[in-house]
Formats: structure tokens, C-alpha cells, sequence
């Protein structure tokens, strides 16, 4: 038996600029940070010839190709298991359609559990290539390559994405007390709406694509507020980072009328009124969560409790993606 585990993630600066067709053209930049909430696998050798994948569904078949998870198939593929004899069970401490990057997350962790049964060393950057591969170059969804990067590494980290596809992994240089004081005071609480990214990230896609000037634009000025929180980091400037939280989620709203919606505009606002200093919708848009910095944690609880959103407590996560038992 083999269980892994992959780290979820919160985008902290420049999501949407590590999409092929804006970095291929303008070179992506990100800041992500992973967090301690995450994708399990658990792997188990089989006696009879079959592949057993348990998820929201349960799939028996008796060959590869059979299996209808899209990511498990073309994973079973890619590490190429042979006769297989596997049963596959993935558990969340989150669900999907949240904003927290679970299908990069779910990739990685897979993949991590295959290669710990082939005994295969893969190190974190050909970790998260390949999984790129698999959910961009072999299943074409309309996403960038933040999710599976970040997952695979853990800590926080700057992306930096090239147009020959590569990726710089750069950890931030955050003073140990603004470390400490990030993790305090960022809150995250569930707006109560989930949502697949596949149709917002699609529509800023196409219309990069295409060149669309008011897309591309906003695109540049988000990268640039992913370079502005990572000085902000590194001089420990907390109020800064929360200020540029805002900015960025007033030009997210621009891109796309799916960003968010009445409800979500109204739990924001309340925030605001009641302690935040700074926040963002996690994730490409239209549901999922809202994150906060506040160094009046209480208040910002109360009030949005009241509202009646939950809150998830994170402390973040450096060890990134992991195998956590082998037997």
C-alpha cells in the first residue's frame, strides 16, 4: 500500500498569467503559497487482473483504456503500470470547484504514488511537468500551470513562466515575523457556491488568443501586482501585500461578468466594513472562497460567520507533494 498526499493551494499574486497563451506571448508571473488542507491517494496492489478507482464514483474494468477518470487513465498510461492489478481510492480535506487548485493537486499526488510503485525518482519540477502534461498537452483543458507546480513544491514559492514552456520555481524571501504574521492573519471562508474554472479560464484563453487588448492589458497589470507582492513579502510590508490583494481583485472582476456575482460582491463589502484589509476570490472566479487579511481576526470572524459563510483555518504547508505511508 502506497498513500501520498498533495498540498492545496491559495494564489497570492498574478494568477491567470501562467496560461500558455498569455506567458508563450508575455512570460507568465505567479506567487502561490500551499497550504496544510489536501489530495490523498491511496494506492493497493490487487490479486485479481483489475483497476479499481474510487472517487465520487467507483469504476471496476479490467484494462487501462476502460477507465473513464480522465487524469487516472492518462496517468495509468504515462508511468505505464503494465498487467494492472490496482486499486486506486482518492480522498479530499476540501472538495473540487472550490478555487484551491484540487485537480493539480489530485495529478501530483497520483502521479507521486505510481512512480513509489515503479520505483522511479522524479523530482518536484519533472513532478509537476508531467502532470502539466497530462491535464494541458493530453487532456486540453484551459488552465494554467500554477496549480500543479505549487502542489508539487509546497512552501510559497514565485513562478516565473516562459514562452518556451518552462517554469522558474523561485521560494520567496519573507523575514520570519511576516511569515508568522501572514499565516495568523490571512482568513479564508466558503462562499458557499462551487463552480468548474474550465469555462472562465476558456473565455480568458480564447480571448488571449486572439489578442484581445483589454484582456491582455489586464493580464499585464495583474502580473505586475504578482511583482509588487513579492517586494511586499520580502520587506515584510503585510498592509502593502493586503492593499495589492484589493487592487488585484477589483481587476479581476473586469475580466470576465462570471467573477463573481451579487452574493459574493456583498460578503466582500461586509468584510471590508469589518476589519479586512485586503481580499481576493481564490481561484479563477465565480464561487469558492474569499481570502483576507485582517489583524483584527475576531471581528472579521464574527461578522462573516454571522453572514453565514464558514470558515477553514490553514496554516501553511513546505513539504509539498509527499509519500506519507509505504508498506
Amino acid at each position: 500500500m502506497i498513500i501520498t498526499r498533495s498540498p492545496l493551494r491559495i494564489s497570492l499574486g498574478g494568477g491567470g498569467t501562467d496560461l500558455p497563451s498569455y506567458y508563450r506571448e508575455h512570460t507568465g508571473f505567479v506567487i502561490s503559497a500551499a497550504i496544510d488542507k489536501y489530495v490523498y491517494i491511496n494506492l493497493h496492489e490487487t490479486f485479481a487482473q483489475e483497476v479499481i478507482v474510487k472517487y465520487s464514483k467507483m469504476e471496476v474494468v479490467s484494462s487501462v483504456e476502460e477507465v473513464k477518470h480522465p487524469i487516472v487513465r492518462e496517468a495509468l498510461k504515462l508511468i505505464d503500470v503494465g498487467t494492472p492489478h490496482l486499486e486506486i481510492t482518492s480522498m479530499a480535506d476540501i472538495p473540487a470547484g472550490t478555487g484551491l487548485g484540487s485537480s493539480g493537486s489530485f495529478t501530483t499526488a497520483l502521479l507521486r504514488a505510481l512512480h513509489t510503485m515503479k520505483k522511479n525518482y522524479v523530482s518536484r519540477q519533472e513532478l509537476a511537468e508531467e502532470a502539466c502534461h497530462i491535464e494541458m498537452g493530453l487532456l486540453g483543458e484551459p488552465i494554467g500551470k500554477q496549480d500543479q507546480y505549487i502542489a508539487s513544491f509546497g512552501g510559497i514559492i514565485g513562478m516565473r513562466f516562459l514562452p518556451d514552456d518552462t517554469v522558474e520555481v523561485t521560494p520567496l524571501q519573507i523575514p520570519l515575523e511576516a511569515l508568522h504574521n501572514l499565516e495568523d492573519n490571512l482568513v479564508l471562508f466558503f462562499t458557499g457556491f462551487t463552480r468548474s474554472a474550465s469555462d472562465l479560464l476558456r473565455d480568458q484563453d480564447t480571448r488571449s488568443r486572439q489578442g484581445e487588448k483589454e484582456m491582455i492589458e489586464n493580464l499585464h497589470f495583474i502580473k505586475q501586482i504578482g511583482r509588487e507582492t513579492q517586494a511586499a513579502f520580502e520587506r515584510g510590508d503585510l498592509r502593502c501585500f493586503a492593499e495589492l490583494m484589493r487592487v488585484h481583485w477589483e481587476h479581476k472582476k473586469k475580466r470576465s461578468a462570471g467573477m463573481s456575482n451579487p452574493a459574493i460582491n456583498e460578503y466582500y463589502d461586509l468584510a471590508m466594513r469589518n476589519g479586512a484589509l485586503g481580499g481576493k476570490l481564490i481561484g479563477a472566479g465565480g464561487g469558492g472562497f474569499l481570502m483576507f487579511y485582517t489583524e483584527d481576526k475576531t471581528r472579521v470572524r464574527r461578522t462573516m460567520c454571522a453572514a453565514g459563510l464558514r470558515e477553514v483555518r490553514v496554516r501553511f504547508d513546505f513539504q509539498g507533494t509527499t509519500v506519507v505511508a509505504q508498506s
